[in-house]
């Protein structure tokens, strides 16, 4: 790589927790990687690894730092009104700094009329990208197993419409190893859609047992109600409300091999996960 020339890999989300995962593997494979963050002083140090300054509204910044640069990590903004909207501004700049291959991290079931709502906007946003003529390959996660202990509340019940439905969590470091491989080879990935899931779909009655919890159903109704005093924008309660409704329509139980295929090891169980 001359003094000029950038990582062929691109990495945004490296400030959080998943992208910040990806970028840590990278980095131990010696894959040279350009880390985009909204504000480099918390992006990690770490070996062959440099930074640019450029958040997903700032598409000139985006267009800038991804000029020259191939494959590209597209971690999903973090939640917000606006979120579809910062999704078509990143998938724009990057398709006009030519990038050739587009990874996103997109959400199980994605679909205009998903129950979950924020699967609705992952929806929209890989239609953006098809339409882009940007290669892709699409990394569908179902809900984050290692988020699952904050379902509980202080007083150890996790409550939710959820029912009897049952949730593939999957753990985020499955997820990073996963993305990794496929940022490492795109052209074996390219136009794949991997619904990456856990080894087994649990209902919230056996994810409460593994906690020491307990799992209190609740009709939407009070699902609602008892979110109000949080003070949240009405999308926001949607989102929170529609994970358990997602779980009790049976959109988040299907248990996919593509973990296993990609990494080339068995998917971690929550009761793994938990055990670490």
């Amino acid at each position: 790589m001359t003094a000029t020339a950038k990582p062929r890999i691109a990495v945004t989300g490296a400030t959080g927790q998943l992208g910040g995962r990806v970028a840590r593997r990278l980095a131990a494979r010696g894959t040279a990687q350009h880390l985009l963050v909204r504000d480099p002083a918390r992006a990690p140090e770490l070996p062959g690894a440099t930074v640019a300054r450029a958040g997903f509204a700032d598409s000139d910044a985006v267009r800038y730092a991804l000029d020259g640069v191939p494959v590209v990590l597209m971690v999903s903004a973090t939640e917000s009104r606006d979120r579809v909207e910062l999704h078509r501004a990143f998938v724009d700049a990057a398709a006009a700094a030519g990038v050739g291959h587009l990874v996103y991290v997109s959400f199980a079931g994605a679909a205009p009329d998903a129950t979950f709502t924020h699967a609705r906007d992952h929806w929209h946003t890989e239609q953006h990208i098809r339409a882009s003529g940007l290669a892709f390959t699409f990394l569908r996660d179902n809900l984050y197993a290692d988020f699952l202990p904050g379902l509980a509340g202080a007083d150890g019940v996790i409550r939710g419409p959820a029912g009897d439905g049952r949730v593939a969590a999957v753990a985020q470091d499955d997820i990073a190893e996963a993305a990794t491989v496929v940022l490492t080879d795109p052209a074996a990935h390219a136009g794949r859609t991997y619904d990456l899931t856990g080894p087994e779909a649990l209902s919230l009655y056996e994810i409460a047992a593994l906690l020491s919890a307990t799992y209190e159903p609740e009709t939407v109704e009070q699902a609602y109600r008892s979110r109000a005093s949080y003070g949240a924008e009405d999308w926001l309660v949607d989102a929170w409300v529609s994970t358990y409704t997602a779980i009790a329509a049976g959109e988040l139980a299907a248990v996919s091999d593509a973990v296993p295929r990609l990494i080339g090891r068995p998917a971690t169980s929550l009761a793994e996960l938990l055990a670490r």
